[in-house]
């Protein structure tokens, strides 16, 4: 957590940074919140979300009465050092509402989706194999899980080919699904893939 309380305007805003706090892995907003120096310091000593309640007139550790904590990851200031954003893992609903986020109800909307996916696969590999379809897969194995990919891949491809399009779109969940269980029992994950992704582009090239 590479960030020096010293290199920020604490007062532009009266002692108080405005900390925009985001999911690590879905990139979902979740809350925001404010900080003195002092929070600041508590979070990266703690690893824990610290704020200062303008409320309560003092900081306060989310979810010290909840136990909804948010371990940080990594904390980014801004251009001019005024407003961070907090990268976490939280431990249970960010919303003192028990939603998600305190931004609507939505939960890990758009792409978001593929990584509370990856939670989901994650949390099911320790399932007991006899009620979860997901830990029997793994189980079983990369070799069955790569079949699996294989056979959901050519089920996407003939919808793709003829079928209507909430055929495809349904196939291509599994396929999707069954993908992200693969990359698991490889130890791999999507942003993996997301990495690969990012070297093979090219920038377009100038018009003479």
């Amino acid at each position: 957590m590479s960030i020096n309380p010293d290199t920020l305007d604490f007062a532009k805003g009266g002692g108080l940074i405005p900390a925009v706090v985001q999911d690590a892995d879905t990139l979902q907003v979740l809350t925001l919140a404010y900080v003195d120096r002092a929070a600041l310091e508590e979070t990266i000593e703690s690893r824990e979300a610290t704020f200062f309640s303008r409320s309560r007139g003092g900081r306060w550790r989310k979810g010290e009465t909840s136990g909804n904590r948010l371990k940080v990851v990594g904390i980014a200031a801004d251009c001019d050092g005024d407003a961070l954003v907090l990268s976490v893992r939280p431990m249970g609903p960010a919303c003192h509402l028990g939603t998600t986020s305190c931004f609507g109800d939505e939960d890990a909307p758009g792409l978001g989706r593929i990584a509370r996916l990856e939670r989901t696969i994650a949390e099911r590999a320790a399932a007991d194999p006899e009620t979860s379809w997901t830990a029997r897969l793994l189980a079983k194995g990369p070799k069955r899980v790569a079949q699996k990919v294989g056979e959901e891949g050519v089920e996407t491809a003939l919808a793709g080919a003829a079928g209507p399009d909430e055929e495809v779109a349904s196939e291509a969940a599994d396929l999707i699904y069954h993908l992200l269980v693969l990359l698991r029992a490889r130890h791999l994950s999507f942003q993996d893939v997301l990495d690969v992704l990012a070297t093979r582009e090219r920038p377009a090239k100038q018009p003479r």
